[in-house]
């Protein structure tokens, strides 16, 4: 089987023509295939015998480079003892104890990925076990089984999360995970409305129960759960600003239980907008159409500060304000118009109209106006290709 043992002087004894492993440990190969390297870690203080533990792998230079590291963290004292929990035991004490500060939705869709993908593929590997090409495989089965690059590239991310913390704790000494290759995702190109569709929106919800909503975000550029989730408290009529400090999220529950919350922006800041007079008119408007379903529903009133609620005070679901959009930009010949296109459609009639790129970033909440550009570059391409044609016009003229 090839055993050699390194003595306390890392001098060499060899029985057979196995190579020297730099180490203190004993390396052997076992009946199952794999081989195996023990080593100690010091002495039982209440039996006064020598703690020895193993590491083991399918070849005698993989068990051999394990053997190295761990006797070198032995002798520099860095050593910590490896967990033996399972990745989906890991998983588990990860989600309960390390993300209690997560917003509802966030947790959710972890559990989520956790459930459906990482649990049934790699929940019964041992942590210490789990392996970049194990890590790999995965993805790559992920993408072959039809999930989105995107998706791919999420699953992985909770996972790389919930590795990164326990090699903080020193239960594994690197990430498996940290040197997978994902796929590309390429981004969904930007379908902002055009003049004349949303002139068409303009006519299609005059009247109907959401139309201040709808045109409040598209005027302002506000995430859906921002504009549900905006407070009277919030709004200054007297300086023309909003202060965009929360956003009405759903809290997952058992099936026809769900309910939801004010929580903490996307992005965790917060950020005072100045939108158009027109937009703060919209506002004066909604101010008083709630003051008389207020004294219709007397006692029965929530008050809860929203400022878009139903005749009783209460949040709206914006699941059903979503529905209500789509059946009208289907009504104008656009179904495939998201209620998320009417940020971008604020963002690329903003910059159009001269506002500069750190206004807008600001306006929309985005982390760096760096970021802002990457994603509504084409439109100051355009602006500058027609920039470029106007001095073209005034040279011609000169000349």
């Amino acid at each position: 089987t090839g055993r050699f043992i390194i003595s306390e002087e890392r001098e060499v004894h060899v029985k057979s023509n196995t190579k020297n492993a730099k180490g203190s440990g004993t390396i052997r190969k076992r009946s199952d295939g794999r081989w195996e390297a023990r080593y100690t870690t010091g002495i039982d203080s209440k039996t006064g015998k020598q703690i020895q533990k193993s590491v083991y792998g399918k070849t005698q230079k993989e068990v051999r480079q394990k053997l190295t590291e761990v006797t070198a963290e032995i002798d520099s004292g860095t050593y910590l003892e490896q967990t033996k929990d399972t990745v989906g035991e890991w998983l588990d004490i990860w989600m309960a104890e390390y993300n209690v500060h997560l917003k509802p939705r966030t947790a959710e869709s972890y559990r989520c990925q956790i459930e459906n993908h990482l649990r049934p593929e790699l929940g019964k590997y041992k942590l210490e076990d789990l392996r970049p090409h194990i890590v790999q495989h995965f993805c790559n089965g992920l993408l072959r089984g039809g999930l989105a690059p995107k998706t791919v590239k999420t699953i992985h991310g909770v996972l790389h999360k919930a590795l990164e913390q326990a090699v903080t704790l020193g239960y594994i000494r690197t990430n498996p995970s940290t040197g997978c290759i994902l796929p590309r995702v390429t981004r969904r190109p930007l379908a902002p409305l055009d003049d004349e569709t949303i002139k068409r929106f303009l006519a299609a919800i005059q009247g109907h129960r959401f139309e201040t909503i709808y045109l409040v975000d598209l005027f302002t550029g506000l995430r859906k759960g921002e504009v549900m989730g905006l407070t009277w408290s919030s709004v200054d009529f007297g300086k023309g600003t909003l202060l965009i400090d929360k956003q009405l999220q759903r809290v997952p529950g058992r099936k026809g239980s769900d309910r939801y919350t004010l929580t903490s922006t996307k992005s965790g800041k917060v950020r005072k907008i100045t939108p158009a007079p027109y937009v703060m008119q919209l506002l004066r408007r909604q101010k008083s159409r709630q003051a008389e379903w207020r004294l219709r529903a007397g006692p029965a009133w929530e008050d809860q500060d929203l400022v878009f609620t139903n005749e009783l005070g209460g949040y709206l679901i914006p699941e059903t304000v979503y529905k209500d959009f789509k059946k009208l930009v289907a009504a104008i010949g656009s179904p495939e118009t998201r209620l998320h296109d009417l940020r971008h459609s604020y963002a690329v009639a903003a910059i159009k109209s001269g506002d500069d790129i750190k206004t807008v970033q600001e306006n929309l909440g985005h982390a760096s106006a760096v970021f802002t550009l990457d994603v509504y570059g084409h439109v100051t391409d355009e602006m500058r290709s027609e920039s470029a044609q106007r001095m073209e016009s005034f040279i011609e003229k000169l000349l």
